[in-house]
């Protein structure tokens, strides 16, 4: 499938850090941008994109089309550090998200309480000690030849570095991204939990899925990608 402009695949830079987290804020509702669930940015960028900017960006990757970043892909194969990280990250962003609780609006404030009383029961399960990622790209960036050209670098990286698998947790619904893009890349869905916090603004049933590839047989690959199509 064709692109219709050039693309570019490289590695994440610390000068990609604001458009990573602009891009993260922007997509973070269904694709679309978050503020209609969480106002906060600052908070949401933090949850999602700090660890791997700050602590891993060797792991990750970006899309680049015309010279503008339109899509990311975060990378983890040290989830012993990310475990213990995000223990840490999530009390801290707890206790700054409840400060701010009183200025938030009633959306925010919802989205607080789904975090605390139902956020940690609708994740499904995950394997440990597994390399993983997120990915996330705008709309002109969502092709098949962008994506696949996303893993290909990852898979290259993690592959050169011995892993022997990856997963990850990918939000699906009907009308987009659904388990079925993924297994065209070769991942295997291992199970799914419905996610309840958009059910006021989205009339689909959303669903948290994980994803996981093998990676035997895959052969080192290059990191830098070009192409038109």
């Amino acid at each position: 499938m064709s692109t219709g402009k050039a693309f570019t695949i490289r590695n994440y830079q610390p000068s990609d850090r604001e458009a990573v987290r602009r891009l993260c804020c922007q997509t973070g509702f269904l694709g679309e941008p978050i503020d209609p669930v969480y106002e906060d940015r600052e908070l949401f960028a933090d949850f999602l994109t700090t660890y791997y900017t700050d602590h891993e960006p060797e792991s990750s990757w970006v899309v680049e089309i015309d010279g503008e970043l339109r899509g990311y892909l975060l990378g983890c194969r040290k989830p012993l550090l990310n475990q213990l990280y995000s223990f840490y990250q999530n009390i801290c962003l707890s206790a700054r998200a409840i400060l701010r609780y009183g200025r938030y609006n009633e959306a925010s404030r919802g989205f607080i309480r789904w975090l605390v009383m139902n956020g940690w029961r609708e994740v499904p399960a995950s394997p440990r000690r597994t390399p993983h990622f997120h990915i996330n790209l705008l709309p002109d960036a969502r092709k098949i030849a962008t994506t696949r050209a996303l893993f290909s670098a990852y898979f290259g990286y993690l592959y050169r570095h011995g892993e022997k698998r990856v997963y990850g947790q990918i939000v699906t619904f009907e009308s987009r991204r659904g388990e079925k893009m993924f297994e065209r890349y070769g991942f295997k869905v291992l199970n799914r939990a419905r996610i309840t916090k958009y059910d006021a603004l989205h009339p689909e049933s959303v669903y948290l899925s994980t994803v996981i590839k093998d990676l035997e047989g895959v052969e080192p690959l290059t990191v830098a990608v070009h192409s038109r199509g």
